[in-house]
């Protein structure tokens, strides 16, 4: 039989399941609805995240391979170990979220334009203002030069974005997101999609259906509120 793309309704914050995601274009599952708080923590809890660009309706994907990593088990090279010694750069959390997004948004060298439109940074400023999304910032002094973004279920973090403005700043928040969640028996860090970087700092590939039954096993594990608190960390 099929697959059909799943138009979704205004009236509820259903969505199909994940198995029914088109195989062309890949993980694409459904299209329409908005991007309310409830729909979007209700999508992040069956392994499904918006992603368009500006003007196109909200579409709703759900690859079959998935992005992951235990942050205990994030890799720190040799290299990156020198650096996370010898730096001066710092390190925060949830003391600029929507800083944060909006250099998450800026064009990058290698595409002229991006997915994380108006709309979808006051969907996520919105989340954020009710505990649900949230960001690590690294500083050069006063200056935001690295960051990353994403949203909270317990004991799984799911990665939106990452941004540097100097060299090894991604990483740096990256390998700090990990280590600072994993003190906090968080246990997955979702990534979505893989990509060459993501690998460099020990993300594997997972299957959709083996993401989802961890999502059941750990997003309604009570993490330490503290663990948002805003504040300043450190890797040594």
């Amino acid at each position: 039989m099929s697959k059909k793309l799943f138009v979704l309704s205004n009236d509820d914050i259903y969505f199909p399941d994940p198995i029914n995601a088109l195989d062309d274009p890949e993980g694409l599952l459904a299209i329409g609805g908005d991007l309310s708080t409830s729909r979007l923590l209700n999508a992040y809890q069956q392994a499904i995240f918006p992603w368009f660009s500006e003007g196109e309706p909200i579409l709703w994907w759900s690859p079959i391979e998935r992005a992951v990593i235990k942050p205990q088990e994030v890799y720190i090279s040799k290299s990156m170990a020198k650096f996370i010694r010898q730096t001066t750069l710092t390190i925060t959390i949830n003391h600029a979220f929507s800083d944060v997004i909006d250099a998450c948004a800026l064009p990058r060298k290698t595409q002229s334009e991006t997915w994380i439109s108006p709309v979808i940074k006051k969907a996520y400023i919105a989340l954020h203002q009710i505990g649900a999304a949230h960001s690590v910032e690294i500083w050069n002094k006063e200056e935001l030069v690295g960051g990353l973004y994403g949203v909270n279920m317990g004991g799984v973090f799911c990665g939106e974005s990452m941004f540097h403005q100097q060299t090894n700043a991604s990483k740096l928040a990256f390998i700090a997101l990990c280590k600072h969640f994993s003190f906090y028996q968080g246990q997955i860090v979702d990534c979505q999609m893989m990509t060459s970087h993501l690998a460099s700092l020990g993300v594997v590939a997972n299957t959709r259906d083996n993401f989802i039954q961890q999502l059941k096993q750990t997003s309604n594990m009570v993490i330490d509120k503290s663990c948002w608190d805003k504040q300043k960390i450190t890797l040594l």
